[in-house]
């Protein structure tokens, strides 16, 4: 599944994606994939725990603690 997802057109988005992560403030980022249900979850902290979520109308959730966002949930990711 790995080398369906990183073919060369997703790449560019990848790149393209990279480019604004970089400019995130945090140094650290972990990434999972659940390929079962073509989810990827992108944390800011190893351990994050969440006191609400806000989900946009593209299907990306934002995992907030209080104030400061802790994660990321990006729903359908082999799509975009």
């Amino acid at each position: 599944m790995v080398t369906t997802f990183l073919e060369e057109k997703n790449i560019g988005h990848l790149l393209k994606a990279t480019v604004n992560f970089i400019k995130l403030p945090l140094t650290k980022m972990w990434l999972d994939y659940d390929s079962e249900v073509d989810v990827l979850y992108l944390h800011f902290e190893e351990k994050p725990i969440s006191t609400h979520s806000e989900m946009r109308d593209d299907g990306i959730i934002l995992d907030y603690r209080d104030d400061v966002l802790v994660g990321l949930t990006i729903l359908e990711v082999s799509h975009r």
